[in-house]
């Protein structure tokens, strides 16, 4: 879930910004699991009333061969109060080493909404990037019940 302008799948809106799993000036692609999961995180970075009339939603599938070999953050690795808000400095050391170790295309991380769900990563740069299958962007807004 996104703005239209940053649909690309080419990690530029979080190069520019940075973000919770990457410093400014890293190019990811940050997903989620599930829609719903990808519209909380959303929504949890919103100003209040500030929702944007450009928002889509992009589906991405990972082809079983990128899942076999997708990284994942392992719970020991989180520094502590890595859920809070700023996001710690080491959460962005973290992702951003990732990206420039290359090592895989796709990094699993928890997300810090509902911990029990995954975050997916994209290295848009890394060569096996070209397997995640990127599908058409549609239209999409949230409830407004939710500034209630």
């Amino acid at each position: 879930m996104c703005r239209r302008q940053y649909s690309a799948f080419d990690g530029k809106g979080a190069r520019l910004a940075g973000g919770r799993w990457n410093h400014r000036g890293t190019p990811v692609v940050y997903t989620s699991a599930t829609l719903s999961l990808a519209a909380l995180e959303y929504f949890v970075n919103l100003d209040p009333g500030a929702m944007p009339d450009d928002l889509v939603a992009v589906p991405a599938d990972l082809p079983e061969s990128a899942i076999e070999q997708l990284e994942r953050v392992p719970g020991f690795r989180l520094p502590r109060g890595w859920r809070a808000y700023p996001a710690p400095a080491a959460l962005a050391d973290l992702g951003t080493a990732w990206v420039q170790a290359a090592r895989r295309a796709v990094l699993s991380v928890p997300s810090a909404v509902i911990l029990v769900e995954r975050n997916y990563l994209i290295n848009p740069v890394h060569p096996q990037s070209h397997q995640v299958r990127v599908g058409k962007a549609e239209a999409f807004s949230l409830d407004p019940r939710m500034w209630k």
